[in-house]
């Protein structure tokens, strides 16, 4: 299945300055499938070693990290010479060999021919223990995500619908309804099914919802799994908790995120430690309410305020244990939930795009969902989960601050009005 990372992937294979390259993300993402697919079509070979399933392979790199010494073993190890430019070294779950990760700095260095790429799900999890010997500035780092709506679109076969939806997000003219409603549609059905690539597969094969949900299931086991695996003992229980709680918070009608909603006077001291953990694993992402719109962003976040938003939304619907067909048909049962879903939805999109998301609000309680800096401008985006889109508080924002336009996502067609661009929600991926 086609994946963007592929691109990246080719330019660093090119650029006379690549060091080894780092890939983080959560479980399942694809990083395995992705970087042997890559080594499979560009390279003569590739030496594969993995140290969850080879845990003696950490015994190499205890000994001695130096590229001279490494490499005659490595080869030994795999059965194949490994050349310079000509093999792809690819060292898999790496966190679970911290002198792994340090001999990158070596290799750099040393022998940066060498064409290295390593990839860990817990790998942001792993870099925070105190003891770890992190190479900065000797590694290139790339995180990835779930398959994005584009993605999803393009293994259902629908490449010419994507070239339509990019051409008319630039011209703003309408998508003739009978595409409208079908990209609608593929849109609700990625709701459903998310962006784990193994699940997007199943669907492409089989249209099996039941499925779906059984692997859906397996990965969030395999994520409480770890939970308890690479976690501070203490803080097991406290990150669970945490976990279920935020998908309970997104159906409430104000999605900012409150500790004593997890449990009774439960405060940010006793669960901050948690929530890091599952922002650092990648199966969360964190958003910050800015206090003021003025560039960087980052530098008017309130650290007090925040949003969290599950990585992807096939595993959101299956924690809420949601029957397919009432997201299908979006029905009236689910009505508290769509707003947090279609929020998750679209952050997920901006994220895999490479945007740090924020959300404002007014003094007043106006609430704009996200804001980003795109093409050197502060945007406000508005989002709504139908086409109901009446957006006051988009309006007391645009009065307040003059952005040069601002974006309302909804299910309405393609538009500009007011100087607010109209996409589609299956559009988000243009952004």
């Amino acid at each position: 299945m086609y994946r963007k990372i592929m691109n990246f992937l080719e330019d660093w294979r090119e650029t006379p300055y690549r060091k080894p390259l780092i890939i983080q993300g959560a479980r399942q993402v694809g990083k395995t499938y992705s970087i042997l697919e890559f080594g499979r079509t560009h390279y003569d070979n590739v030496a594969y070693f993995n140290f969850e399933t080879n845990p003696k392979l950490c015994e190499t790199f205890e000994e001695n990290i130096s590229p001279n010494y490494l490499i005659p073993i490595l080869s030994h190890i795999a059965g194949q010479t490994i050349i310079r430019e000509k093999t792809l070294i690819v060292l898999d779950e790496v966190q679970l060999c911290e002198r792994a990760l340090t001999s990158l700095k070596y290799f750099c260095e040393q022998e940066p021919d060498y064409h290295i790429i390593v990839a860990g799900s817990l790998l942001g999890v792993a870099v925070n223990r105190a003891q770890f010997s992190f190479p900065v500035g000797k590694v290139d780092m790339k995180t990835m995500y779930p398959m994005d709506m584009e993605e999803f679109l393009i293994a259902m076969g629908e490449e010419k619908l994507v070239e339509r939806i990019r051409k008319h997000f630039l011209t703003n003219e309408p998508m003739p309804s009978a595409l409208h409603d079908h990209a609608m549609q593929l849109y609700r059905q990625y709701l459903v099914v998310g962006g784990m690539p193994e699940c997007v597969m199943q669907y492409v094969q089989t249209k099996d919802y039941v499925l779906i949900r059984h692997t859906q299931d397996t990965i969030l086991a395999s994520y409480l799994n770890d939970m308890s695996k690479y976690n501070n003992t203490n803080e097991i229980k406290k990150t669970r908790l945490a976990y279920d709680n935020i998908t309970v918070q997104l159906s409430k009608k104000n999605t900012r995120f409150q500790y004593k909603l997890i449990k009774k006077g439960g405060r940010a001291s006793e669960f901050e430690n948690a929530i890091e953990w599952l922002c650092l694993s990648g199966v969360v992402s964190k958003i910050y309410r800015v206090e003021q719109i003025k560039k960087p962003l980052e530098n008017y976040r309130d650290i007090d305020a925040f949003k969290i938003y599950v990585s992807d939304l096939g595993l959101l619907c299956a924690k809420k244990d949601l029957a397919a067909n009432d997201i299908l048909y979006m029905v009236d049962e689910i009505n508290d939930f769509k707003g947090g879903m279609t929020e998750n939805y679209v952050n997920a999109q901006l994220i895999a795009n490479a945007y740090h998301t924020y959300y404002w609000e007014s003094e007043r309680g106006a609430e704009v969902d996200f804001v980003i800096q795109r093409e050197g401008k502060i945007i406000p985006i508005e989002v709504k989960s139908a086409d109901n889109t009446r957006a006051k508080s988009l309006n007391v924002y645009m009065n307040t601050y003059k952005p040069v336009y601002a974006i309302k996502l909804s299910s309405k067609n393609f538009a500009f009005e007011d100087n607010k661009k109209v996409v589609p929600l299956y559009a988000a991926f243009c952004i």
